[in-house]
């Protein structure tokens, strides 16, 4: 018969595939559960006044037009769920795919089954495939993975969240309009259960076997199956343990799949007593925490509660006596066991020799060791246990008071087991990898030592007192023949002939008294000491590392394990060398992979990658949180370096006499750190912790302190950061560390992420942590909750800037950078600020904060653009004015007749709209004046530490703007193509050193604007160039227009002085083109030039 799992069988390969998809399914499952959207949850009051009416769980499905209603009547909640729609939509179809591949699984399960039954593949029948070893196991993983994805769903993606999620992905998705979509049938299996993964949380009626029952399977592959389960060994495990009282050990796998088979067949829990005594006399007569998959723990106490043939069946081993009888048992155990391993472990005394005589004795104490630990780890667990629950808190406190349960005992048993078996293992691998060389290398040594004993008897080989006997010399020859004959290929016949071999060597030295002769004695002792280390030799079998690998399961601590972090933890702390031993228990725990990756490996699933990376992420993940305490450590040292270094220890200054060298030396303030076991992504990992939390306590500002809190905070702020960079520089003498390049990388990603989250406030699809560049997986920056309007320390900052420059209380003089208040006329801040900024947080902190004022920027012209399409230019009366001025000041080259009337006229007409259209241009303003002094901080800043790449990006920027200028006049010569990042590239680098002009930049485009001149001349600003260029030569002609009407009107009426309105106009126009770096012949277009040096005289 061909192979069940052969590649032409087609039976196999189907099932295999399926079991395979099972495994993938649930790593799947387990690792979306981690990136649920908060949102979906709906926990915060905010996010249920926010989201409620986007957000619904299967209730819509009664009445959609209603809900879709709500929405379209309100454009607000439309764009809301649009924005939603644009941020959630990827990790909802994940979600989706993941939901979908469990429908799929029992769908395809359910269609393997029926082609069975209907005889699809040939000669092969449920009952044929049950009888088959490999066609055994598979089918009853196929059921109970299926049933493990069920459980794992609700106890990691609650119900309502579920529904809410498919809701959402059923409105954003094109399912709904599909023809094949299956979304129904999906939302019928995974409907909420009403079950609750909240401790104290109350269980649902008929949970969860009316869950597992949403999708029928036939009753009779599942009768079988549990039936197989009950009364087979389907993995021979026993042979692995062969103590009786080790059995429900040897069989615990299978008992966790019995247990999850069992809700498909619920009336054997309640109903068939004698069935549920079996199955508990067999599987749990000693134990009653089970691990059900990758650690995922159950209490049968708990589990069994509802089921009356269960519980009663299970009451046997929940009796006082017997709980008392295993827990006093396995406290022996440890007793016993410990100096046992500890003696084992001893340097020198695991020898191949004891190795290799020792075997079984081994192999018992590692069982005896592997048994006792998982008893104790699941018994002793938190997590199996509801505090709520009073008889569950009386079983564990048996537990814990009969096993005089010490948890750093078990641990270091538990310890010393990973580190013997991992020691055992090594040694046996090396000893199976060289087995056939030495056993070779024994045969030729005895045959050798037979042909020189022959030749010893011959008379010609001189040897003192041995007489020639050519019996002896035969006979000798011919055992040197036998031991030649002897075939490593069949061992068990060539052990039996060396076993014969040495008691023929025995029976001759005595029967011709050859004691005599000493050194024929060593001879034959050598020899039959070679054939001895044959048999041991031939006894080295993979069967014993098999065993090994079964005996030495640590899955079910897969979850449990963390409990023993704090004690890993301190004990590293204590005594650094215990690392080396973490090692193997760590190892020993990498072995739980081998159990959802078996079957995807036999299918050669493309999966395999994928869960893999899934469980050794997950595996990676605690290796670091635990020797985490390494650095955590090191920074603790460091707190007090930091304090030194601000404190106490004196800056050294360039020159120094040489009588003064002992003062600065103070070697008295100096502290050690012993830098040895620093691991670089855990001191990057408590950096960024340390770091992030100091500028989220730094930056926090009250809004009503006067002065403002801003200097003195940055102040302090400054010297935190420089404590900590010194600290990183003491690193980086004494450790192979590259200290400051950590401190630059971890401290611009910080400020990044920062910005970044804040800057997600004014996006429409927001970044979240996943997609972030800055986020990492191992070395996360925290999330604080937010005390303000901000999200972040860098909104923050940036808030309480914009507060005290308010333009409606402050007035800034160019000339002298600084602003001052309306009132008292005192100074307020000045550019200084941007230098402490840049001491505090870097050009990365300055950066940042540019980067977040040009989005406020965009946002408040949006604002701006808002105000004028939907109030100003909707104004009929407004409107009016405009055309009536239009015409009035037509043609613009002329002069305006009676121009003080007409310009007085047009601007009381249109007063009302001035309020709102001043305020928004006075925030763009004094952001765009922020923008200019951040770059002035970083050019100066760039040019001071980094003259030659300044130097550099200056030429590049000029001579990349000649090329484009002269490809703009002569098309064939080269320009960047669309698909090279040149430009976008060189843009990040010269705004991060300064070399760009905020009034220059393109923050938005806009359509055309009817009336937009005019509006601006009758209210001068001095941000035209968010708007088109076309408007600027007009805008210019109406000033030079006014300016030449009033002169005109001041002349005829022979008044000697400019007017004050000329004389502000002029003033504008000087600034204006100043600023916008315009030539000063364009404004002479318009107002000739005389009148420009008349002004002057006139200041």
């Amino acid at each position: 018969m061909v192979d069940f799992l052969a590649e032409n069988n087609l039976c196999g390969q189907a099932i295999l595939r399926i079991v395979s998809r099972g495994n993938a399914i649930i790593a799947e499952l387990l690792r979306l559960s981690e990136f649920i959207p908060a949102v979906f949850r709906l926990k915060d009051k905010s996010d249920q006044q926010k989201y409620g009416d986007i957000i619904c769980d299967f209730s819509y499905f009664k009445g959609p037009e209603y809900y879709e209603g709500k929405l379209e009547a309100k454009p607000e909640l439309q764009d809301l769920d649009e924005e939603f729609r644009e941020n959630n939509i990827e990790i909802l179809s994940r979600f989706y795919l993941a939901f979908e591949s469990v429908h799929k699984y029992i769908v395809d399960l359910n269609r393997y089954l029926d082609d069975l039954h209907e005889g699809v593949y040939i000669q092969q029948t449920l009952e044929t495939v049950l009888l088959n070893e490999d066609g055994k196991q598979l089918l009853c993983e196929a059921l109970y993975l299926y049933g493990v994805m069920l459980l794992v769903i609700d106890q990691k993606i609650e119900g309502e969240v579920r529904e809410r999620m498919l809701v959402s992905y059923y409105r954003y998705s094109a399912a709904r309009s599909s023809a094949d979509s299956n979304l129904d049938d999906i939302c019928k299996l995974l409907r909420s259960t009403g079950y609750s993964s909240q401790p104290g949380a109350k269980r649902p009626a008929n949970y969860p076997e009316s869950y597992f029952h949403r999708v029928p399977i036939s009753s009779t592959f599942i009768s079988m199956v549990i039936g197989r389960l009950r009364s087979d060994d389907i993995y021979n495990q026993v042979s692995a343990y062969p103590l009786p009282e080790h059995r429900s050990t040897a069989l615990a796998n299978q008992a966790a799949m019995l247990y999850v088979c069992l809700y498909f067949s619920p009336s054997i829990l309640h109903t068939q007593q004698a069935k549920m005594r079996e199955i508990v006399d067999k599987y749990f007569p000693d134990n009653w925490v089970i691990s059900i998959y990758m650690g995922i723990t159950v209490n049968l106490v708990e589990a069994w509660e509802p089921y009356k043939a269960a519980k009663t069946a299970l009451n046997y081993t929940l009796d006082s006596a017997n709980i008392k009888e295993q827990a006093t048992r396995y406290a022996t155990s440890m007793e016993s066991l410990r100096p046992q391993v500890q003696q084992l472990l001893k340097e020198g005394f695991l020898r191949e020799e004891i190795i290799l005589d020792n075997i079984p004795k081994l192999l018992n104490c590692l069982r005896d060791c592997n048994v006792a630990i998982r008893w104790l780890m699941l018994h002793s667990a938190e997590s199996a246990y509801d505090p709520n629950n009073k008889r569950l808190r009386q079983i564990k406190d048996q537990v814990l008071n009969d096993s005089k349960y010490n948890p750093k005992i078990l641990f270091q048993l538990l310890l010393d087991t990973a580190q013997f078996e991992f020691t055992l293992k090594e040694m046996f691998k090396q000893m199976l990898s060289e087995k056939q060389i030495k056993w070779e290398s024994y045969k030729k040594e005895g045959s050798e030592r037979m042909t020189e004993l022959a030749e010893v008897f011959s008379g010609v080989k001189p040897l003192t007192r041995v007489e020639k006997n050519e019996n002896l010399q035969a006979w000798f020859r011919e055992i040197s023949k036998q031991i030649e004959s002897l075939n490593y290929e069949d061992s068990t016949a060539a052990g039996r002939k060396t076993v014969q071999l040495i008691q023929a060597l025995v029976e001759v030295q005595e029967f011709h008294q050859l004691e005599s002769n000493l050194q024929v004695c060593q001879f034959l002792a050598d020899t039959r000491k070679f054939l001895h280390q044959m048999i041991r030799t031939i006894n080295i079998k993979e069967e014993v590392l098999i065993t090994m690998q079964i005996v030495g399961d640590l899955s079910y601590a897969w979850q449990i394990i963390d409990s023993f972090t704090s004690i890993m933890q301190e004990s590293i702390r204590v005594n650094p060398s215990m690392v080396t031993k973490l090692r193997a228990t760590f190892l020993k725990l990498a072995s739980a992979l081998d159990l959802p990756l078996l079957r995807i490996n036999q299918a050669n699933s493309a999966d395999l990658l994928s869960v893999s990376q899934f469980y050794s992420g997950e595996l990676v993940a605690y290796v670091r949180k635990v020797l985490q305490i390494i650095p955590e450590s090191m920074f603790t040292s460091l707190a007090k370096i930091i304090k030194l270094q601000i404190h106490d220890i004196m800056e050294v200054p360039t020159r120094l006499d040489k009588d003064k060298l002992k003062d600065y030396s103070q070697l008295g303030a100096r502290y050690e750190v012993d830098p040895k076991q620093l691991l670089e992504d855990g001191i990057r990992k408590e950096l960024v912790k340390r770091v992030a939390y100091a500028l989220h306590k730094g930056l926090i500002f009250n809004p009503k302190s006067k002065p403002s809190e801003l200097m003195p905070k940055l102040k302090d702020m400054a010297a935190t950061m420089d404590g900590f960079y010194r600290s990183f520089e003491y690193i980086q003498d004494y450790v192979s560390i590259y200290g400051l390049k950590i401190w630059q990388e971890e401290v611009s990603r910080i400020i990044n992420y920062n910005v970044e989250q804040e800057c997600n406030s004014f996006l429409r699809t927001k970044i979240q942590d996943w997609q972030s560049v800055y986020q990492s997986t191992h070395i996360p920056i925290p999330k604080f909750p937010s005390v303000d309007e901000s999200a972040t320390f860098i909104g923050r900052l940036c808030r309480e800037i914009l507060r005290i420059t308010d333009p409606k209380t402050t007035c800034y003089i160019d000339q002298l950078n600084t602003w001052y208040d309306l009132k008292s006329h005192q100074e307020v801040t000045n550019n200084r600020l941007f230098s402490e900024i840049q001491n505090t947080l870097g050009t990365f902190g300055l950066n940042g904060l540019d980067r977040l004022l040009c989005f406020m920027i965009v946002k408040e012209l949006q604002n701006f653009l808002t105000m004028l399409q939907k109030t100003i230019l909707k104004d009929k009366a407004v409107v009016d004015v405009f055309k009536a001025m239009l015409g009035a000041v037509n043609p613009i080259q002329g002069i305006v007749a009676n121009a003080s009337k007409v310009y007085a006229s047009a601007v009381t007409k249109t007063q009302k709209i001035w309020g709102g259209y001043l305020e928004a241009i006075m925030k763009v303003g004094q952001m765009q004046i922020l923008r200019q002094q951040i770059a002035n901080e970083l050019n100066y800043s760039c040019k001071f530490d980094s003259k030659h790449l300044a130097a550099a990006l200056e030429n590049l920027n000029k001579s990349l703007l000649a090329d484009i200028e002269a490809h703009y006049q002569d098309p064939s010569l080269p320009y960047p193509k669309e698909d090279n990042t040149l430009l976008y590239e060189i843009t990040a680098y010269l705004e991060a050193a300064g070399i760009h002009n905020p009034l220059n930049k393109i923050y938005i485009t806009t359509k055309r604007l009817p009336y937009f001149p005019i509006i601006n001349f009758l209210f001068i600003i001095n941000n035209r160039y968010q708007f088109h260029s076309r408007y600027t030569q007009q805008f210019l002609a109406l000033i030079g227009q006014f300016i030449r009407s009033i002169m005109e009107q001041c002349t005829s009426q022979k008044i000697p002085d400019m007017p004050s309105d000329v004389v502000g106009a002029l003033m504008f126009l000087e600034d204006y083109v100043k600023y916008t770096k315009l030539s000063r012949k364009v404004a002479e277009a318009h107002v000739p030039s005389f009148i420009f040096d008349e002004f002057r005289t006139v200041l």
